[in-house]
């Protein structure tokens, strides 16, 4: 399914029956809601599962102004849609992966969602000059992007050392995340890697204090650098509780998916 909202089309995939509780889900940079896969299916056991394509991704827009991925635009897109399908405030859990985690822990503040899940997210980058450097980093990465195409963005992306312990899915899964990713154009992740990369993003760790949602960390015990992130995370976020999976990395819900959906029906219980 299509919506229009706030001038663009976003696209979603929804499991689940409408009188369960509504669960969003947020993928990282290079997916899509598709690229859940049967994660779908497995919350719809216990929610209302509602996957969005986020622009430049999947089946939704592709805007020719990076400023319109920004994180501003991400929040009045998700709200909207949730809107369209006649979703009120305080009914919805916001999960969201990696890129999507920013961006749901963004939204977050809105005051919107009942409670919220990062799956290997961040606040962003503190430092300035360090946040400056990596949008020039994002900047010209999407640069190459636009100009080596798609394939060969992929063979790099997933050689990154950050997901290394996906090597031990099995060749199916690997080969249906590899397509899904070449699903994407060039001009769409380039523009999104410009408009809500990690180095354009507000920076939101001064922030976490004031966000007095229930809240989910979860992350894998072989990604060092996002346990590092969630453990100072858990200190600042007033209702914060912080779950490392054991034999997982970066991409917790499909390295290790039974014991993803079980966490996440476990702290979705006791809302």
């Amino acid at each position: 399914m299509r919506l229009r909202v706030n001038g663009v089309y976003i696209s979603i995939e929804q499991r689940g029956k409408a009188s369960q509780r509504p669960l969003v889900l947020l993928h990282g940079f290079t997916g899509s809601a598709r690229g859940w896969g049967s994660l779908l299916d497995k919350l719809a056991n216990s929610f209302h599962v509602i996957a969005l394509d986020m622009l430049g991704h999947g089946l939704s827009d592709e805007p020719n102004e990076p400023e319109r991925y920004s994180m501003e635009h991400c929040r009045a897109d998700i709200i909207a849609v949730l809107q369209k399908l006649g979703i009120q405030a305080n009914e919805a859990i916001l999960l969201g992966y990696s890129m999507g985690g920013r961006i749901a822990l963004y939204t977050a503040f809105s005051g919107y969602f009942r409670a919220l899940i990062l799956e290997s997210a961040s606040p962003g980058i503190a430092d300035p000059d360090e946040r400056e450097q990596r949008r020039k980093s994002d900047s010209a990465l999407a640069d190459r992007i636009e100009r080596e195409g798609v394939a060969a963005f992929v063979h790099y992306w997933e050689r990154l050392p950050l997901f290394a312990s996906q090597d031990a899915l099995s060749p199916e899964q690997q080969e249906a995340l590899h397509q899904q990713r070449l699903n994407n154009t060039a001009h769409g992740l380039a523009n999104c890697l410009r408009g809500v990369g990690t180095g354009t993003q507000p920076a939101l760790h001064d922030a976490l204090p004031e966000l007095i949602l229930p809240v989910l960390l979860l992350t894998g015990e072989l990604d060092k650098k996002f346990c590092a992130i969630a453990q100072d995370m858990k200190f600042q976020l007033p209702h914060a509780q912080w779950s490392v999976v054991p034999g997982a990395g970066h991409t917790v819900h499909l390295e290790q998916p039974e014991q993803f959906v079980q966490l996440v029906v476990e702290f979705c219980a006791t809302l």
